[in-house]
């Protein structure tokens, strides 16, 4: 039996009622946001019934609101008048006619179309002593009792509510390229030899939590000694909106104790897991959109379609693998030299797509 979701005005005139909070962007089409209102007219006192879906940006706590200060700012939205019905309306889903025939006279069916090029749900974590909403891109599906659908002049109650927090995600794509490719070389001060250094991933894209193997080949023809691999892996946050901020945020960090000899080889695969629970501590780590305290996973790359205003994307996330060799520099100094030889790979982190989903089924 399918979840239904439910919120409920403070006043009970109004129910909002959606089968689904996730939404998902195939690229070319994004999955329609159907649901139902259920409306009592008793107490509306002439007033109509709206309902909006709306794409905001949060880039602050809700106590800004106290001191005036916008909190929110929307980046898309839509809204619709429910009640009294006006115009015509698409064909009504299944899911629709069934919570229909749950709210009988009372229910009024609405759909929106979430825009291609909207941002999928996205929010930055906060600082463990934090309180209140999170920064980052969401989306609400809000009933509401007023005279005007959007009337700078008029005071809606709370009372008069009712909202539901969704999210638009996106999934891997079927189709997967071979993984990229980087190399260097590199040589040192009294000498004409060489440290050669290659990594590589078998794919452009892995699963959150899935094991990447990371290939890495060294060519030492000097005589200094390759003491350690270290692989990193760092998350790059673009903030759009508000300010032109940018800042990358290392998500894993592991050292190899490795040791290649001078005029020696070494080929060996490292496999490493960038996991969000190994980063709790991390503010300002982007991460998927949650529904509530639910757990997440840290934020899928931001894929960008050709033409795609990426001012809209509101916060960009990008993640790249590096492979850095610590070469012993001889002499006093010795083994405190690090990162002497290193090579950056693009990494894209992603969702898997479900199986396909049955048929829903109500009781």
């Amino acid at each position: 039996m399918a979840k239904i979701y439910k919120k409920t005005s403070g006043n009970g005139s109004i129910a909002l009622y959606l089968g689904k909070r996730d939404f998902v962007d195939h690229v070319e089409t994004v999955d329609i946001v159907d649901g139902v209102i259920k409306v009592d007219p008793a107490e509306l006192e002439g007033r109509k019934v709206w309902v909006y879906l709306a794409c905001s940006f949060r880039y602050g706590s809700d106590d800004l609101d106290l001191i005036g200060m916008n909190y929110r700012k929307d980046i898309w939205i839509q809204r619709q008048q429910i009640y009294p019905a006006v115009g015509t309306k698409p064909a009504n889903t299944p899911m629709q006619e069934a919570l229909l025939k749950k709210c009988e006279d009372q229910g009024h069916a609405f759909t929106f179309n979430i825009d291609t090029n909207l941002p999928c749900s996205v929010g930055l974590q906060p600082a463990p002593e934090d309180v209140g909403k999170a920064c980052g891109v969401d989306y609400e599906v809000k009933a509401y009792i007023a005279n005007e659908a959007d009337d700078p002049e008029e005071k809606i109650n709370k009372k008069d509510t009712c909202r539901l927090i969704i999210r638009k995600i996106q999934f891997a794509p079927g189709t997967i390229p071979a993984g990229p490719q980087a190399d260097i070389s590199k040589n040192f001060m009294m000498s004409d030899k060489l440290v050669h250094l290659e990594a590589s991933i078998e794919k452009e894209l892995y699963f959150h939590g899935d094991p990447i193997p990371v290939k890495v080949k060294i060519n030492n023809e000097t005589a200094k000694v390759v003491k350690k691999i270290k692989i990193t892996i760092d998350q790059t946050t673009e903030v759009l909106l508000y300010q032109a901020d940018k800042y990358t945020k290392t998500v894993l960090n592991e050292e190899f104790a490795e040791e290649v000899k001078g005029e020696s080889t070494l080929e060996k695969t490292f496999t490493v897991i960038p996991l969000l629970s190994n980063n709790k501590e991390k503010r300002g780590l982007a991460v998927d959109g949650r529904l509530k305290d639910e757990d997440t996973n840290l934020a899928s790359t931001t894929l960008i379609r050709p033409g795609m205003d990426k001012g809209m994307q509101g916060i960009l996330v990008a993640y790249k693998i590096k492979v850095n060799l610590l070469v012993s520099s001889g002499g006093l100094l010795g083994g405190l030299t690090a990162s002497d030889v290193g090579v950056e790979l693009p990494l894209v982190l992603m969702s898997p797509k479900p199986a396909d989903v049955t048929d829903i089924k109500f009781e």
